[in-house]
């Protein structure tokens, strides 16, 4: 499987058997993910910065918890909270876990507190964490290696955070890197993910946005 960086939340995960697309932001974000046709698309919740969907094409989206199955791809929603007041704040948000070719991988969304033993229990097993690190509309950087920590994945991707030219409304990720005992991260343009490659202790690695509108 393939993992791609389109910027904010936004993911391309793509499979032998299908390709899917997380969380699209708009331009005013500073990155945008262009056209796809793919077969699935999530979204964690509806706020603008996450649900840009007027160039993608899904056969399948998917706005709330459940279990699905579609084009080979598994796929587990789990219900949570954009803040820490059980969505008084700022609403409700959907933790999506997506199985392709074996390997699964855990897109928070905008998670605003850690995660209960029931919802820990309904994600699975998760290979690969995709963690909001960049703060102030999500889980705090400490919060996030915590939310690690209780997810226990191999590989930790951070997403929703400043890079130069994007989402200068969040914090860099180098306190969630702080937090995390990092000071030499993995840097890669994509991730290329296999059962078989996964490595035996947890890794942090940074993906490069591709979509930068700048």
């Amino acid at each position: 499987m393939e993992i791609t960086w389109y910027g904010r939340a936004c993911f391309r995960l793509k499979g032998r058997e299908a390709t899917v697309i997380t969380d699209p932001c708009p331009p005013s974000t500073g990155f945008v993910a262009g056209r796809h046709d793919v077969d699935l698309l999530t979204l964690s919740h509806d706020h603008k910065d996450h649900a840009y969907t007027r160039s993608i094409t899904a056969g399948l989206t998917l706005t709330r918890p459940g279990e699905y199955e579609y084009h080979g791809a598994l796929v587990t929603g789990v219900r949570t909270f954009h803040d820490g007041s059980r969505g008084a704040e700022r609403g409700g948000n959907v933790v999506f876990s997506v199985e392709l070719d074996g390997v699964h991988v855990g897109h928070l969304g905008d998670l605003g507190h850690l995660l209960t033993e029931e919802q820990l229990s309904e994600l699975g097993p998760v290979d690969v964490l995709l963690v909001p690190a960049g703060g102030t509309f999500t889980i705090s950087p400490a919060e996030a290696a915590e939310v690690v920590a209780q997810v226990s994945p191999k590989i930790v991707i951070p997403m929703h955070y400043a890079v130069d030219g994007g989402s200068t409304d969040l914090m860099s990720a180098d306190k969630f890197l702080h937090e995390m005992g990092i000071t030499d991260p993995v840097r890669q343009p994509k991730a290329a993910v296999t059962h078989s490659s996964l490595p035996d202790e947890s890794q942090v690695v940074l993906l490069e946005p591709r979509g930068r509108t700048g």
